[in-house]
């Protein structure tokens, strides 16, 4: 099983960045999936999270009406669309689902300035 998350960067304040999670090594169309972000010196939280089939999605508080997670099965791919960013936001993102047991990306990192 492998989870590689891509598309962080350096975003002014306000920018908007696309994270992308791939998946190899299960059947991907059958499990939920995560965003979560985890910034210096603070616990790993919940960003995001899609059901298979794509039919609910969560936020947290902090990125509703900014953040839009979907997926793309055909591609075993997972999206985080981020718009509005602001230098909170600043993370490392992961990418997460549980399949046997837990299963976690090694991350991207999304840096906002002010």
């Amino acid at each position: 099983v492998q989870l590689v998350e891509s598309g962080g960067g350096l975003v002014q304040s306000g920018g908007s960045l696309r994270l992308s999670c791939v998946a190899s090594g299960f059947t991907f169309s059958r499990f939920g999936m995560s965003w979560y972000r985890q910034a210096p010196g603070k616990e790993r939280e919940l960003v995001a999270h899609i059901s298979s089939g794509g039919y609910t999605t969560n936020y947290a508080d902090a990125v509703k009406g900014r953040f839009t997670i979907s997926r793309d099965d055909a591609k075993n791919a997972v999206i985080l669309q981020m718009s509005s960013l602001k230098p909170e936001d600043t993370a490392m993102y992961y990418c997460r689902t549980f399949y046997i047991r837990e299963r976690w990306g090694r991350g991207t990192q999304v840096t906002v300035s002010s």
